[in-house]
């Protein structure tokens, strides 16, 4: 116990990371913002790679690539524009943006992949 109290207090605490500054001008994080969070209102919760594919649908131009696009949503995460939940499938997780709006449960239920019981093997 007291090893354990030494090894609690040796150790750092994990360090506060500093706000994200996008270096992108005003309007044209504006125009990005409100493209991103339209799509994710009309398509419900979305993961980060659902995103991309309707972002690169519409044909956004300010975006550069799906690493800006990640930037863009942890900025909007971070401004509480979009929040981001957690969907526990099995022993899998599915991390999806949603607006405010939306209720949790009934759309990540639309989410859930229907599991069919498994069929007997004798007759």
């Amino acid at each position: 116990m007291f090893g354990t109290a030494i090894r609690y207090f040796a150790t750092k605490p994990k360090p506060k990371m500093k706000p994200i500054e996008l270096k992108t001008p005003p309007e044209q994080t504006q125009t990005i913002t409100r493209v991103i969070f339209d799509i994710v209102k009309e398509h419900g919760p979305l993961t980060i790679a659902e995103t991309w594919d309707h972002v690169k649908e519409v044909g956004l131009r300010g975006l550069t690539s799906k690493r800006h696009m990640k930037i863009v949503l942890r900025w909007m995460r971070e401004r509480q524009k979009l929040r981001l939940i957690c969907n526990h499938v099995g022993p899998h997780k599915q991390f999806l943006y949603t607006t405010w709006f939306t209720k949790p449960n009934s759309s990540i239920n639309q989410t859930k992949p229907i599991n069919d019981p498994p069929k007997p093997k004798y007759p």
